[in-house]
């Protein structure tokens, strides 16, 4: 389950990297522009206000998640990406920190580019973090004796969740497209105490927290909490630096 509240909590960190990849899209007038795994739709509305006169359609798998878009007015709908077709007006296609869900994503990936129009553009944003120590020290704490019975596999691991951007690129430079792909390392200054655990606990701790009642959550969060904060300390002024690496391409159909 999905907090839209919660993944809120740093909305304008969150948002960087989706204004800085559809930043490189070119295209003028699309006819249709599609969200796929918009969240809260709070970025959905902005890809309605920079193409206006484009039909505009959304979809999350998180039944919570479209409440939340629906209620800021996005016409979104519940879908899993990996069912999803494009419809042949689709000229714009927008995935922001979805893909890392879908285990096997290449493989849609080469599908998408197949059957978009000519000419179409597929923008994707990725985390590229799995090996960073937030999620090292998770992996750890959840292969513990305590814990691995019930949550070993729910973590994403390094290399299982996303490639690297050559890879991706070179998938799609084989799939004819034309294709910019690039790396960006944020350096996040996020405030309070346990700054990293309540970043994580929006997305990645989210597996975690599902497989978990109250009491067990709360346990496991209590040992998380000083882990990450050796790992990332947090600085006299009660901020903290979290290095967070996220990987873009941005294809362009034959």
């Amino acid at each position: 389950m999905w907090d839209p509240a919660k993944y809120l909590d740093y909305a304008d960190l969150r948002a960087r990297p989706f204004y800085d990849l559809i930043g490189r899209i070119s295209s003028d007038a699309p006819r249709r522009v599609v969200d796929l795994g918009c969240g809260p739709g709070n970025l959905t509305l902005d890809l309605g206000r920079r193409w206006p006169g484009a039909t505009l359609e959304a979809l999350d798998s998180s039944p919570e998640m479209v409440d939340a878009a629906r209620a800021r007015g996005v016409d979104a709908h519940v879908a899993d990406v990996r069912e999803w077709v494009p419809q042949p007006d689709t000229d714009v296609v927008v995935s922001n920190a979805v893909l890392q869900w879908v285990p096997g994503h290449d493989e849609l990936l080469r599908r998408w580019a197949s059957q978009l129009p000519s000419g179409a553009v597929l923008a994707v944003q990725v985390p590229g973090n799995f090996g960073a120590p937030s999620h090292r020290i998770t992996r750890e704490l959840a292969a513990s004796p305590a814990w691995s019975s019930r949550l070993a596999s729910l973590v994403l691991r390094e290399n299982e969740a996303v490639s690297s951007p050559l890879e991706y690129a070179s998938l799609l430079a084989d799939a004819g497209c034309l294709i910019d792909a690039w790396e960006t390392t944020y350096m996040q200054r996020l405030a309070g105490e346990n700054a990293v655990l309540e970043w994580i606990t929006g997305t990645a701790l989210r597996p975690i927290r599902a497989a978990l009642p109250d009491d067990d959550w709360a346990a496991f969060r209590a040992e998380l909490a000083p882990l990450l904060d050796e790992a990332y300390p947090p600085r006299a002024d009660g901020t903290t630096w979290f290095e967070f690496r996220r990987i873009f391409f941005v294809a362009r159909t034959p």
